[in-house]
């Protein structure tokens, strides 16, 4: 009975574990639908996001070659540029030609502003300076710092001792000649503002009001006869628009054009044709033209007078004139010198260049 009773039981525990055996399949077939029913439900999402992130580098990808095409062409065309300017005018088509089938806008996207920071060379020194240190009148202060000092005070004094007789013995009135005459009839203000950088009794002498003022008479005539809205006859000389006379304006053009062809088409020729447009204001109303393609090393020393002997030399008068839009135009009437001379011979008098 005894071992009966065990066989009875190693038999159902083997019943037991063939039962669970049995049930193990089935739970692993159940986790391996739910799986696939979770995988299935998962891959649309899956499929989008991932079409999502394709198009993006796509997009990303195009952007790049974009973007390096143009650094490209602008690279060219830049060259380009130095190539016609160094006069190989043959290599300078053919890279402006490479840019332009790279970018055929490329001339309009290049920038060729200076950088911010080319600008701020000489303005560190005033940027480091304190707001207190600031002197809004100059020529106030040193009127009062020339009184502080002495009860009679000189426009300068000698830095070294000297036996000879110094300017500052020159009363303010004689002093005040040699400044109109510094200035002279050619309105050399630039002459005036350099003198005015010896001392605070010349800068003080530089910045009389007379002396603006007649400079601006001799400018504008009648259509300055009042200061406002300037505060002073030297702003009003400054700021309002005028031609210089201190110098020349030159005008540079430059074009290219096709020559003929060779026999054999092997050589073809490309002109760069440059030439230059000289413009010399005098403050009597005078005005003389050229037009040249002689370097202006050689030509602006020539035309410091108007007695000048070079050949094709436009003589005239100009004036300046106030608009209502506030806009101020120069009206210039020039002809040749010959013509001038030869209407001088008939009419023998003043005449009037039309």
């Amino acid at each position: 009975l005894v071992v009966q009773a065990e066989d009875n039981a190693d038999f159902g525990a083997m019943a037991e574990d063939e039962d669970e055996s049995s049930d193990d399949p089935n739970l692993q077939l159940e986790l391996s639908v739910f799986r696939d029913q979770w995988m299935s439900e998962l891959k649309p999402n899956s499929g989008e996001s991932g079409r999502g992130q394709r198009l993006l580098r796509a997009k990303s990808l195009k952007r790049s070659q974009e973007l390096a095409r143009e650094e490209k062409a602008t690279e060219l065309f830049l060259r380009a540029v130095q190539e016609e300017q160094n006069g190989a005018v043959y290599e300078a088509i053919k890279f402006y030609r490479m840019a332009m089938q790279l970018v055929p806008d490329i001339e309009f996207k290049i920038n060729y502003n200076r950088p911010a920071d080319a600008d701020r060379g000489g303005g560190n020194y005033m940027d480091n300076c304190d707001a207190e240190d600031e002197i809004e009148d100059l020529l106030a202060y040193f009127e009062q710092q020339l009184t502080v000092e002495s009860a009679f005070p000189k426009i300068c004094i000698p830095e070294h001792e000297m036996t000879q007789v110094h300017i500052s013995a020159l009363p303010r009135e004689i002093l005040m000649y040699i400044f109109r005459w510094v200035v002279s009839c050619d309105l050399d203000m630039r002459a005036l503002e350099q003198l005015s950088l010896v001392c605070r009794g010349f800068y003080i002498c530089a910045r009389d009001p007379e002396i603006w003022r007649s400079a601006c008479l001799k400018v504008w005539g009648r259509n300055c006869t009042k200061l406002v809205p300037y505060k002073s006859w030297r702003e009003m000389f400054v700021q309002r628009p005028r031609v210089r006379f201190d110098g020349v304006y030159i005008s540079k053009s430059s074009y290219i054009r096709q020559g003929e062809e060779s026999l054999d088409g092997f050589y073809r020729a490309w002109h760069h044709v440059e030439y230059y447009r000289y413009l010399r204001f005098f403050p009597d109303g005078h005005v003389v033209m050229l037009t040249t393609p002689e370097d202006p090393l050689y030509v602006v020393p020539r035309l410091r007078t108007r007695n000048t002997r070079m050949d094709s030399v436009l003589f005239g008068h100009f004036r300046l004139s106030q608009e209502t839009d506030n806009q101020t135009k120069v009206f210039a009437v020039i002809c040749k010198k010959k013509e001038e001379v030869r209407r001088r011979c008939e009419i023998g008098h003043k005449i009037k260049v039309i």
